[in-house]
């Protein structure tokens, strides 16, 4: 009889998810103070250290659980499969730069609003899931389709919705996948 091993992945993402999770119980236990000071990107003073916390720490806070579940359920069924491909260093700078990336815009496109959540780093996984089976002969016809639903759907809501979510985060996180795909386009785990 076979004996059932649990295996830890994807520590990269799970890992990510962990922290978010944390980031959401201390939110709820401090009525929101770590939230706004540590896990949400706004304009601030480039002297304020926090300032540069802020900048990475956004794509860990939520504002809800159901904001929380949202973003983790399609980062977990993504997030895996992108880190094995690409490797856990790989997958720990794409997230990063993606982070700071979203973080710049949203501070110089919309000033006085304040962004969290991992929604950019989701895209930006979605995208560059999408290029895993991308080799010399040509783009995967699942590449084209994830750019224009995806994508096209944020431009669209973008132009046409007025919510509280930030289609703009979505398109860069998009666009960050779609860099990070061609960069890395050929690498895997078992190339370095």
């Amino acid at each position: 009889m076979r004996r059932l091993v649990i295996r830890f992945n994807a520590p990269v993402i799970l890992t990510f998810a962990a922290l978010s999770l944390g980031a959401l119980i201390l939110d709820g236990v401090t009525g929101g103070l770590t939230t706004h000071r540590f896990f949400s990107v706004y304009r601030s003073s480039l002297y304020d250290p926090l300032t540069y916390v802020r900048m990475i720490g956004h794509v860990l806070g939520h504002a809800s659980y159901a904001h929380y579940m949202s973003n983790m359920l399609l980062l977990l069924l993504v997030g895996p499969q992108v880190e094995e491909k690409y490797g856990h260093s790989s997958t720990f700078w794409c997230i990063l730069i993606t982070a700071v990336v979203t973080g710049i815009v949203q501070v110089i496109v919309f000033p006085t609003t304040a962004l969290l959540g991992a929604s950019g780093v989701v895209f930006m996984m979605i995208v560059l899931s999408s290029f895993t089976e991308m080799n010399k002969e040509g783009i995967p016809i699942t590449l084209i389709l994830v750019v224009v639903l995806y994508l096209g759907g944020e431009l669209v809501n973008g132009l046409f919705t007025s919510d509280n979510v930030s289609q703009l985060t979505h398109i860069v996180g998009g666009v960050c996948g779609l860099v990070f795909g061609f960069t890395l386009k050929g690498r895997s785990r078992g190339k370095r």
